[in-house]
């Protein structure tokens, strides 16, 4: 069957023309109604996280860290400045890391969710959680977590980082003991074992 130019033309318009009339109404009803209200109370939230899938009942403000540790008791990742700056709650989600203090758990719906929790094998450590140990680069532990997890981020992304994009990966993290020196060294022993994509 062939379709001449015009016939084409004017099918294409008229498909045009109703998408355009379907925004509208939908804008008109938005406009008078307001936008569909989540909440305040529970509402559903499917999360991937480490590979599972976690079905959680939680309303629409609780943060990802919140709902990872609160209601799937995934207790890595730790809680400490709660302002997104400190970076103690960094997780991986669609393979860039994220303040997980500040982030919503129903904007993550549908996403790759990685914790600390899930970086192990079984018994054996991620090569960089046992780069960690190996080198003591660690004090009181509670920034550990997110150094962990931004480092694995950054040796997925350059496996053979550079000291300034070593510097650069791990700058949104804090070590409140100062452990820094040490942290780059974990860093540089895991680069040396190689680090797989997850």
């Amino acid at each position: 069957m062939t379709v001449s130019r015009r016939a084409f033309l004017k099918g294409a318009g008229v498909t045009g023309l109703a998408s355009a009339v379907t925004a509208a109404g939908v804008a008109e009803t938005e406009a008078q109604t307001g936008p569909r209200v989540l909440g305040p109370g529970d509402v559903p939230v499917s999360l991937m996280v480490n590979g599972k899938r976690l079905e959680l009942k939680i309303e629409p403000r609780v943060t990802l860290l919140d709902a990872i540790r609160n209601r799937a008791d995934l207790t890595g990742n730790k809680r400490v400045c709660d302002r997104g700056t400190c970076g103690a709650c960094t997780m991986i989600v669609d393979g860039r890391t994220v303040y997980s203090c500040s982030t919503l758990a129903i904007e993550v719906q549908g996403k790759q969710i990685r914790t600390v929790d899930g970086l192990a094998n079984g018994a054996t450590l991620h090569p960089v959680q046992q780069a960690f140990c190996d080198v003591d680069a660690l004090m009181c532990g509670f920034c550990t977590p997110g150094f962990v997890v931004a480092t694995v981020a950054l040796l997925e992304k350059h496996p053979n980082a550079t000291p300034e994009q070593m510097r650069k990966g791990l700058d949104g993290n804090i070590c409140r003991c100062g452990t820094f020196v040490r942290i780059l060294e974990a860093a540089n022993a895991a680069k040396a074992k190689g680090v797989t994509r997850g």
